[in-house]
């Protein structure tokens, strides 16, 4: 590991709601913090206004935040960058960012999500397009977080994920508060995994709510999408144990349950007839599920894990079954071991 300027400036990259709450609470550690935003007029805004009225209204931006649409000016002097672009956009806004980052910097992931062109989580995606030259140290974050309720100081934990032990402490020392408890783990692959996949259970949760199906078939859903979640992701080299954690049923039950969660949000109204383009239409932030669905299958398919969930969810995205039709489908299936 490359060890950081103590000094070191800090680049979050990506404005939506976790992006600027990841940038307030590191600058309210009296960290420099610059903040890449994509919009040019919501970055104006910000300056201006000390406020991201788009995606985290009612939240004062820190002193020591700095935003700006200028990639060059915000990843100028920083040693240390998190990452937060939608997933569907890492691939596109790291292929600028890359050139720009110095020899052995630290990147932090903090997207939930799966690259549907390689099937990569948001971690392997970082490491194909940084130049292994620059010897950067990639790590994760995740976790069963609500931006609006870590913004707000509500007491939250999260896991800091890297390969080397050194890594995952650094980025756990860099984020941890006294209302914001971060533990390490070195499963790259399970915490991203948990993070990512949860999205798509919590379209199933909120299904399940919208058909007014009652706390019975919610408890059965997230436990159900707990295990094929799990199996998945050790069929694909992750330990059984992450899934057990924060990252993986810590995350899952907030996501499945919570008013905060988009993919939630979204589930419900499926459930209630809702035209998907519809609701999507009606958002102003990316509800992750939607596309991670598809990956979940297909990740199913490549390592042979039945995905019966996933699958249904990824039918009723694409309207080739009604969201009663998909609750049947599951409940119909062949009976087996709960093991």
């Amino acid at each position: 590991m490359t060890t950081r300027a103590a000094g070191s400036h800090l680049a979050v990259i990506g404005a939506g709601a976790w992006g600027t709450t990841l940038a307030n609470l590191l600058a309210a550690k009296d960290q420099p913090v610059n903040l890449w935003v994509y919009e040019s007029d919501l970055a104006e805004r910000m300056v201006r206004e000390r406020e991201n009225d788009l995606y985290l209204p009612g939240v004062p931006l820190h002193a020591n935040l700095h935003p700006a649409s200028d990639m060059a000016e915000v990843a100028r002097d920083a040693g240390i960058f998190v990452s937060v672009p939608p997933s569907h956009t890492v691939r596109s806004v790291w292929r600028q960012l890359a050139p720009l980052v110095p020899a052995g910097a630290l990147v932090v992931s903090a997207t939930k999500g799966i690259d549907a062109e390689s099937l990569c989580t948001m971690s392997r995606v970082l490491q194909d397009v940084i130049p292994a030259a620059k010897h950067a140290d990639i790590a994760a974050l995740s976790g069963p977080t609500f931006a609006r309720e870590v913004s707000r100081q509500i007491p939250s934990a999260v896991v800091a994920a890297a390969s080397a032990v050194d890594v995952a402490e650094e980025v756990q020392k860099l984020f941890n508060t006294p209302v914001f408890r971060v533990y390490t783990n070195t499963d790259v692959l399970g915490v991203e995994l948990g993070g990512a996949l949860k999205n798509v259970m919590a379209l199933a949760a909120g299904v399940c709510d919208g058909l007014q199906f009652g706390y019975n078939a919610r408890a059965a859903l997230i436990t159900r999408g707990l295990a094929e979640i799990a199996q998945l992701g050790v069929a694909m080299g992750a330990r059984a144990q992450t899934f057990a954690g924060l990252s993986g049923m810590g995350d899952l039950v907030l996501t499945c349950t919570g008013d905060l969660s988009r993919n939630h949000t979204v589930g419900v109204q499926l459930g209630q007839g809702k035209p998907l383009d519809d609701i999507l239409q009606g958002m102003n932030a990316v509800a992750e599920g939607v596309t991670t669905a598809g990956s979940a299958v297909a990740l199913g398919c490549k390592y042979q894990v039945e995905m019966p969930i996933s699958e249904r969810i990824y039918a009723l995205l694409n309207g080739n079954v009604t969201p009663h039709e998909a609750v049947t489908e599951l409940m119909t299936r062949a009976l087996k071991s709960e093991a």
